[in-house]
């Protein structure tokens, strides 16, 4: 049976509930005390600091989401969804959570209304500043904010390896890179190769951890500055995932300058994002593109967009080169 109009848009404004419930579990940890067997609320009040009667409707709800399961005598025990939220569990759902459903980007997404009168950023009239100056003072934000990327993309690493082919590339330099997560999941793949993390400073406590984690202090250099600045030499191939997708077009020309000068005549240009495609066709690009207008005051952009924008920065788009994600590498030449 359809769902009527009325209906379907309630549910959509409704989301958010769901979001707020997930978030209350990450943010006391309530599945990280659960993992040693089922409990009651009464059990668990004390440890995550909560009223017992309270967290016990919590948990019952929690249990109709699927994060929970509820058993005899009023316990609970996880379920793999609710494993999944522990907070070292693969794939990094806790952080990107605590991140996306936090207090500082509920107050950004607040502000819709002021970014779409004046098209300026939710961020920059929450804060006083723009996004990545926020989080280079906020260093726990920052540590929470990188490891929201590796969680919110992260099916798309392994994509990207399989997808393009790396082989005829010796170093690799991943500008705006943050913790090396999609550098090195392409250095396990291909061997041979050799990588460069470009990235703010902040960044490199958590990329030399990251790097270090995975084997490969020997095969990446990490190297930090401002990509509005210049850009490291040296590379045959300039990679930038999620990149050129949070600043608008005269900060973008900026950063594609940058890495049009640092490279070699026979230079590639691979820059990772969401093409959107034409028409009403929905894609996970174009929500996200409602975050870049809110918080960081970029825009994600369709193919003639991006030849268009390349073109100005002195490359020619070559090819566009779908991944099995919701991203593709658009690889670019020197004009």
């Amino acid at each position: 049976m359809s769902v009527p109009p009325h209906v379907q848009l309630i549910q959509m404004g409704t989301a958010a509930w769901i979001s707020m419930i997930v978030h209350g579990a990450a943010k006391i940890g309530l599945v990280d005390h659960l993992g040693s067997g089922a409990k009651t609320a009464e059990q668990l009040a004390g440890p995550t600091g909560t009223h017992a009667h309270s967290l016990h409707r919590f948990m019952r709800t929690l249990a109709g989401l699927g994060i929970l399961t509820e058993g005899p005598a009023r316990h609970f025990a996880l379920t793999p969804l609710g494993e999944a939220l522990k907070r070292d569990a693969p794939g990094a759902a806790r952080a990107t959570i605590l991140t996306f459903g936090g207090k500082h980007f509920w107050n950004i997404m607040s502000e819709f209304p002021h970014c779409l009168q004046t098209g300026e950023t939710g961020q920059q009239k929450v804060a006083g500043m723009p996004l990545f100056q926020y989080l280079s003072q906020h260093p726990d934000e920052a540590s929470l904010f990188g490891e929201t990327m590796v969680g919110f993309h992260g099916g798309e690493p392994p994509a990207i390896a399989a997808a393009y082919d790396f082989s005829g590339v010796g170093t690799l330099v991943d500008v705006g890179g943050g913790t090396g997560n999609l550098l090195t999941t392409i250095l396990g793949r291909y061997p041979k190769l050799r990588g460069m993390l470009f990235d703010l400073p902040h960044v490199e406590k958590d990329a030399k951890a990251l790097i270090a984690s995975r084997g490969m202090t020997d095969r990446v250099s990490i190297h930090t500055g401002s990509f509005f600045e210049h850009v490291p030499p040296g590379g045959d191939a300039y990679l930038m995932s999620h990149v050129i997708h949070d600043w608008n077009e005269e900060q973008c020309l900026t950063i594609l300058g940058n890495c049009r000068k640092a490279m070699p005549p026979q230079g590639r240009l691979l820059l990772v994002e969401s093409v959107l495609p034409a028409g009403d066709t929905m894609h996970e690009g174009k929500l996200l593109d409602m975050v870049m207008l809110l918080a960081p005051g970029g825009e994600e952009r369709n193919e003639e967009e991006y030849r268009a924008l390349l073109a100005k920065a002195g490359f020619r788009l070559s090819r566009v080169v779908p991944t099995n994600s919701a991203v593709s590498v658009i690889e670019a030449l020197p004009a």
